[in-house]
């Protein structure tokens, strides 16, 4: 099964980071406050970036990576 990295914007302009089998719909759980305490505090806004990975394990450390960027490589990658 595929596993997604995906990046959020948050009403106050920050990004988030997760990975989900279902992009819409954890995108739903998330602005409907089931996701995150991060985006339940920030309020998800809209999907910038996804990518897909073909394993959990794969997904998970290119969350990883992504995470440890600083914000301004995040918003070159989207774009």
């Amino acid at each position: 099964m595929p596993y997604f990295v995906y990046l959020l914007e948050c009403e106050d302009s920050s990004v988030y980071t997760g990975i989900t089998t279902d992009v819409e719909r954890r995108f739903a759980e998330h602005q409907n406050g089931i996701g995150s305490h991060f985006t339940r505090a920030k309020k998800a806004k809209r999907i910038l970036y996804t990518e897909k990975h073909p394993d959990r394990s794969s997904a998970l450390k290119r969350e990883a990576e992504i995470k440890k960027w600083p914000r301004e490589k995040k918003l070159a990658l989207i774009a």
